[in-house]
């Protein structure tokens, strides 16, 4: 019997095997549930022909002969991605809005015997949930700000945290940047679709009673924007300050941007993007350093004279209650601990209302 359901909040979702988007190779690209398997019944050129034939020509042609490109492509399947399943697996399938794709592979699975579930409105329901959570009601979560300049050691502070079981959200691990001018990761970044389903989640994973420690960021991080109702919470949210003397922030720094910092031309095309207001004697200086492979020192130049100054501007904007001020006085082990001993002293303190 073909089970149904709307049910996709991220108990529901961990109780199935496997999670399976019927949907074509782009538009699982574009944004799918988080941990789906992409088993296409239509590839894109499929689905494109089928659909031309639809508009342009013959709806009945159109039908069988996608019939039987469907067949095909859901027995490759079952020889190949789901062969190895026994009789108890549990898949949840959907299509774009379950229809007539996630219809025939739910159709196929009952028939081999597993207890298959389809999604009722396909990928369009987990959508609504989405922008209903991230965009129209207030977030349910009472975030702690973890602040501080460019190179302070947020990031390796809030990995820290997590692993001590607090509640922690990477904004910039989910949207795939490092939030600055040299922030791009390889494979670039989530559409803004998928980085939001990323965003909702992980939020769905945190408990709403407890603090969440989200490392402060400007409402884009690259090209993504982070949604209205968690910037709300954002703008809002009590902060924990963190501090490092400049030497060793651009010594962390230089250490976190290895890849780029080895690669000269890239890091050329990255200060050609700096702000217009910085002047082009300013930038030559910079690109000199970054030819002559002194980092560090680019580094340092940075710190003080780009990223600590728009520090400051965003600070002068902001007024959030600070919760504590940290210290990071080395690129240590010892020194990022006794950093975390004294961020969770002073969430101890805050109680979300």
């Amino acid at each position: 019997m073909i089970r149904r359901t709307t049910d996709l909040t991220a108990g529901a979702r961990d109780a199935f095997d496997a999670i399976i988007d019927v949907r074509s190779p782009a538009e699982f690209a574009l944004d799918h549930l988080p941990g789906a398997l992409n088993l296409p019944v239509l590839d894109d050129a499929q689905r494109a022909a089928v659909g031309t034939e639809y508009v342009q020509g013959s709806k009945f042609l159109a039908r069988r002969t996608g019939a039987a490109m469907v067949a095909r492509n859901i027995a490759t399947h079952l020889e190949g991605a789901l062969g190895g399943r026994d009789g108890s697996f549990r898949p949840l399938v959907y299509c774009w809005r379950g229809g007539q794709r996630s219809g025939a592979m739910v159709t196929v699975m009952d028939q081999v015997g597993w207890p298959v579930t389809v999604l009722e409105g396909g990928y369009q329901t987990w959508r609504r949930q989405v922008t209903a959570a991230l965009y129209d009601t207030p977030l349910a979560h009472r975030p702690v700000l973890l602040d501080g300049p460019t190179g302070a050691g947020k990031t390796a502070l809030l990995s820290a945290l997590a692993a001590r079981g607090v509640q922690t959200l990477d904004l910039e691990a989910l949207a795939a940047h490092r939030g600055s001018l040299f922030g791009a990761m390889p494979g670039g970044q989530p559409s803004q679709k998928a980085f939001e389903s990323r965003l909702h989640d992980a939020l769905s994973r945190l408990d709403p009673a407890r603090p969440v420690l989200v490392e402060a960021e400007s409402s884009k991080i690259g090209a993504r924007v982070i949604p209205p109702s968690l910037w709300a919470a954002m703008s809002a949210a009590p902060r924990i300050r963190l501090d490092s003397p400049v030497p060793v922030r651009a010594a962390r720094t230089v250490r976190d941007y290895a890849a780029i910092a080895a690669d000269p031309s890239a890091l050329d095309v990255a200060l050609t993007r700096l702000p217009r207001h910085i002047g082009k004697e300013t930038v030559a200086a910079w690109r000199a350093l970054a030819a002559a492979g002194q980092v560090e020192a680019l580094a340092t130049e940075l710190i003080v004279h780009h990223y600590d100054p728009a520090y400051r501007r965003q600070g002068q904007a902001g007024d959030h209650a600070e919760l504590a001020r940290v210290e990071l006085p080395s690129l240590a082990d010892a020194d990022l601990e006794a950093a975390a001993d004294q961020v969770v002293e002073g969430l101890a303190g805050f109680r979300p209302a």
